[in-house]
């Protein structure tokens, strides 16, 4: 099957990330009702988020974290990747470096 499985610590993830959701509710004192009104998504759907449900499509999720104000951590996500920039640059060496014996011929 060409079905990737949803692993425990994947959603360990979304559960923690839900949970973080529902906190910043609460401690804004913002209800449920209005941030699915804010978010234009049902009161079920916000409850989904907050239980961080792996079958909550990603732009519900984004609309909730807008509703409270937190859809710029987001941009977060793979922001900062230091091991992919290491190869890049170990790449663009060895490139360099082959450019310089075929540029020597």
């Amino acid at each position: 099957s060409n079905l990737t499985l949803i692993t425990q610590e994947m959603i360990d993830i979304l559960k923690q990330m839900g949970y973080q959701i529902r906190m910043v509710r609460q401690r804004r004192k913002l209800s449920v009702n209005l941030v699915a009104e804010r978010a234009g998504v049902s009161r079920q759907s916000v409850w989904a988020v907050e239980k961080g449900s792996p079958s909550v499509v990603m732009g519900t999720y984004l609309k909730v974290l807008h509703a409270v104000g937190f859809d710029k951590d987001l941009l977060k996500v793979c922001a900062d990747d230091p091991l992919g920039k290491f190869l890049q640059d170990q790449r663009d060496d060895k490139y360099k470096r082959e450019e310089e014996v075929e540029n020597r011929w």
